[in-house]
C-alpha cells in the first residue's frame, strides 16, 4: 500500500475539478509509478468528440506510452467515480497493480456494481473503493444538478 494514498487522489480530483470547468462530466484520475505521478487526466469525451476518452483511459494511454510498454504492472490508479466496464477492461488488461476510486457508480460502474469485470478477469488489481467517496459524489451532483 502507498505511504499516502490520499496525496495521490487529489490530484484526480484536480483532474476531476478541471473537466467540470469545461463541462464534462467531472471525473478525474492520475497514474502512480515509484510514488510519483506519472499521468494524469479529466475526462475530454466532450473535448475530443471521443466516447473513449475517459480520464482513466486517457491516463493508461499517456502512461503506457511514456514507459513504452502495454504492462503497468507496478503503477497504482487513483480515480474519483469506479470504472465502468470498458476503463475495467482496459485497466485488466493494462495489469495494473491497484485502483483506488472515490464515488460508487450503481448504474455505470463495471468495478463494485453492473459487469464486475474483474471477477471475469485472468488480472484482478488490488481495489480500494469509496476514497473520499462524499467529496467525489457531491461534485457528481453538483455537475447534474447544472444540467437539469
Amino acid at each position: 500500500m502507498p505511504k499516502n494514498p490520499l496525496s495521490f487522489f487529489n490530484v484526480a480530483f484536480e483532474q476531476a475539478q478541471s473537466a467540470f470547468a469545461h463541462d464534462e462530466v467531472p471525473v478525474g484520475a492520475a497514474l502512480v509509478k515509484d510514488g510519483v505521478v506519472i499521468a494524469s487526466a479529466p475526462n475530454r469525451m466532450r473535448q475530443n468528440s471521443d466516447a473513449t476518452a475517459h480520464a482513466e483511459m486517457l491516463c493508461l494511454r499517456e502512461a503506457c506510452q511514456l514507459l513504452k510498454t502495454q504492462q503497468l504492472t507496478d503503477c497504482d490508479l487513483y480515480v474519483t467515480l469506479e470504472p465502468c466496464p470498458m476503463c475495467a477492461g482496459a485497466i485488466a488488461n493494462a495489469r495494473v497493480r491497484r485502483v483506488f476510486f472515490g464515488a460508487y457508480d450503481e448504474k455505470g460502474g463495471g468495478v463494485d456494481h453492473g459487469a464486475r469485470v474483474f471477477e471475469h478477469t485472468l488480472h484482478k488489481p488490488e481495489i480500494v473503493g469509496g476514497v473520499n467517496e462524499i467529496l467525489c459524489g457531491q461534485q457528481l451532483s453538483d455537475f447534474f444538478k447544472q444540467k437539469r
